[in-house]
């Protein structure tokens, strides 16, 4: 139980600065806070994710690069232009590292107001901390796994980021159902998302993707990170960039 239980706590807290602080705050600046806070969401951001840490400015850039070029042979991440999800996968992470070392040229665009910390993302980048984290789940495994099967969620808490994204970037590109007409193959994979705290509303984000809140368009459609979002705001550490949209679903 204690396998399983730390497992969850990876995952949700992983996911919540994933989709919180590098995907709401970085790629689309939906909210804004200090600069205290954001150093502090670096720090969480290293320690929830781990092995599996991903830079602000990488993804950031990434993200936006996607909405961008989305479905078209310029996507970093679409399931029409690779054979299969791993394919796509380690494409994306090729163009993530490019990106976050510096190796591409990015548009202007792409890179405006992206939060950045570059110290720190070397350090919580590098294989000394990646590895760091693995030995680390590694030991918490050899102390608590107490069935052979619990084994078989190691490789989960060594790749857990890349196993959120391709939820998103394939199959929610393939699976579910839509409340708009957009420009690409992005659906609505769950219709109460308890897996992946709002991000897989993807059809609802490909339509307003500087909304806070990526549910709200049908009544099931909540999202837990919003609702996160509220609380903060209400405790003054973030505020909310409210934008005025019809979410009024297209027939």
């Amino acid at each position: 139980m204690t396998i399983i239980i730390f497992i969850v706590v990876l995952w949700y807290s992983g996911l919540f600065f994933q989709t919180f602080f590098l995907h709401r705050y970085a790629a689309h600046q939906s909210f804004k806070m200090s600069k205290f806070g954001e150093k502090l969401c670096f720090i969480l951001t290293w320690v929830t994710q781990g092995s599996n840490y991903l830079s602000a400015y990488g993804y950031g850039v990434m993200h936006r690069m996607h909405h961008a070029f989305a479905d078209t042979e310029k996507d970093p991440h679409s399931p029409k232009y690779d054979p299969n999800l791993f394919a796509m996968m380690w494409r994306t992470k090729n163009i993530y590292a490019d990106i976050n070392n510096y190796k591409i040229k990015v548009e202007e665009k792409f890179t405006k107001n992206v939060p950045q910390w570059k110290k720190f993302d070397r350090f919580a980048s590098s294989w000394y901390s990646r590895i760091g984290w693995g030995v680390l789940y590694t030991t918490f495994f050899i102390l608590f796994a107490n069935h052979w099967w619990e084994w078989l969620l190691l490789p989960v808490a060594y790749m857990m980021a890349p196993i959120h994204g391709v939820i998103i970037n394939w199959f929610a590109h393939i699976y579910g159902y839509t409340n708009f007409k957009v420009s690409d193959t992005s659906k609505n994979l769950l219709r109460f998302d308890w897996l992946m705290m709002g991000e897989a509303y993807h059809n609802n984000h490909h339509k307003h993707g500087g909304r806070p809140n990526f549910g709200g368009v049908r009544w099931h459609e909540v999202d837990p990170t919003y609702l996160i979002m509220l609380l903060l705001e209400k405790m003054k550490l973030i505020k909310l960039n409210r934008i005025s949209v019809n979410t009024s679903r297209e027939k």
